[in-house]
């Protein structure tokens, strides 16, 4: 075929763009190059982990090109290093451009590089809770009640974040979290109460989830199966925040308690084995 550089080129390109959106399979792809270019070997995509490095890119690369990622570089480091001499504006504006590019980057590599999209999102949620705590302290708002309060704001966030990209293991997250920040509230309140009362403060609540669960589970199978896994969690809270002060309710109790909630929760959900996986499965 007689067909100019720029053309090869701009073929080329088209291809590699249909290798990196996996618009074709790639050795369709490598087959199209081989026969739109000359060289007896095509490039390929280089992936090393998430990163992905087309050595064709970069001999074409024009030199504007490097200049911006240099700067961007720079830029970068220049705002992490001196990130806490920076006025609160200044530091909320950076954290929320940080994070716009996080979430945004991840709800474009969504389809084509889940595992990508899903470290992103990791890395700005984690974000989220570092930075406010760490904006909490500076401006000396850093007793319990503020970062607890904060906890329950990322928790909000995460169970968003979960939501819109149907990621069950945010979900999870998020309510986890907001479960301790329960915990923190019922031990500032009641103190260290006695057994049956912890009891109460946490059954019923595993019982709500579980009903959740079973009454949403038809219209969302990833909701049923969310509100299933905090039930379980919700269960055995009691037992946990019992470890936490065994010196008060006693070690032998805590663990006579859990292995009696262990044969009860294996009796019911061999009872109910063929109700519940429908839910979760």
């Amino acid at each position: 075929m007689d067909l100019s550089d720029e053309k090869r080129k701009m073929i080329a390109r088209e291809i590699e763009h249909w290798r990196n959106n996996r618009l074709l399979p790639e050795h369709y792809c490598d087959f199209l190059l081989n026969l739109y270019m000359d060289t007896d070997k095509p490039d390929k995509t280089v992936s090393l982990g998430l990163l992905k490095i087309n050595p064709a890119r970069i001999r074409n690369s024009h030199w504007i090109m490097w200049i911006l990622v240099v700067f961007t570089l720079c830029a970068i480091s220049f705002a992490v290093l001196n990130f806490s001499a920076f006025p609160l504006p200044m530091q909320i504006g950076l954290s929320v451009l940080l994070l716009a590019f996080c979430y945004g980057w991840a709800a474009r590599k969504r389809g084509s590089e889940p595992l990508a999209a899903y470290i992103l999102l990791g890395t700005a949620s984690l974000y989220i809770l570092f930075i406010g705590v760490y904006l909490l302290k500076e401006r000396g708002l850093d007793s319990a009640v503020f970062i607890v309060g904060y906890v329950v704001f990322c928790s909000v966030v995460w169970l968003l974040t979960g939501l819109v990209s149907r990621l069950a293991l945010f979900q999870i997250c998020g309510w986890i979290s907001l479960i301790f920040c329960y915990g923190w509230l019922l031990h500032q309140h009641l103190g260290t109460v006695d057994w049956l009362s912890l009891e109460l403060s946490w059954l019923p609540l595993a019982v709500l989830f579980c009903w959740l669960a079973w009454m949403i589970h038809e219209k969302s199978r990833q909701g049923g199966l969310v509100f299933f896994v905090i039930s379980l969690i919700v269960w055995y809270m009691p037992e946990l925040y019992g470890m936490l002060y065994a010196e008060v309710y006693g070690g032998m109790t805590v663990q006579w308690m859990l292995l009696i909630k262990l044969a009860a929760e294996g009796a019911l959900l061999y009872a109910g084995r063929k109700k519940w996986t429908e839910w979760v499965v």
